[in-house]
C-alpha cells in the first residue's frame, strides 16, 4: 500500500510544480484508472487533454474511465476524440483497439 502511495504522491507533486504540463495529469490520471477511482481519473484526464487536445493515450485513458463509470457515451465520445488525434488517425493497431472497444460498449 505504501508503494501505490508514493506513486500517487508523486503524481500529485508533479501537477503541483507543472501545472500547466499534461504529462502529470495524465500520469495521476492513469494511476486513478489502475486504481479503479474512476471519478478521479476521470477529473484528471480532462484536464490533460485540456492542456493537450491531440494527447491520444489521455483520451484512451479517459474512455476507460468513463467506461469504469458506466458512462457509455462519455467512454465513446473520448475514444472517438482519440481516434481524431495525429496519433489516431495514422496508427492502425490504436485504431483497431479503439473500434473494438467502441463494438463492445454496445455489449456494456
Amino acid at each position: 500500500m505504501r508503494a501505490v502511495n508514493d506513486r500517487e504522491a508523486l503524481f500529485k507533486d508533479m501537477v503541483r510544480q507543472f501545472p500547466d504540463s499534461p504529462m502529470g495529469h495524465f500520469s495521476l490520471g492513469r494511476f486513478y484508472v489502475d486504481d479503479r477511482r474512476w471519478a478521479e481519473a476521470v477529473a484528471a484526464l480532462d484536464e490533460a487533454v485540456k492542456l493537450d487536445p491531440t494527447y491520444a493515450a489521455a483520451f484512451v485513458a479517459l474512455g476507460d474511465a468513463h467506461a469504469g463509470l458506466g458512462d457509455k457515451e462519455g467512454a465513446k465520445r473520448s475514444w472517438e476524440r482519440a481516434l481524431a488525434t495525429p496519433l489516431g488517425r495514422r496508427d492502425m493497431s490504436l485504431q483497431a483497439d479503439l473500434d473494438q472497444r467502441i463494438r463492445d460498449l454496445e455489449d456494456f
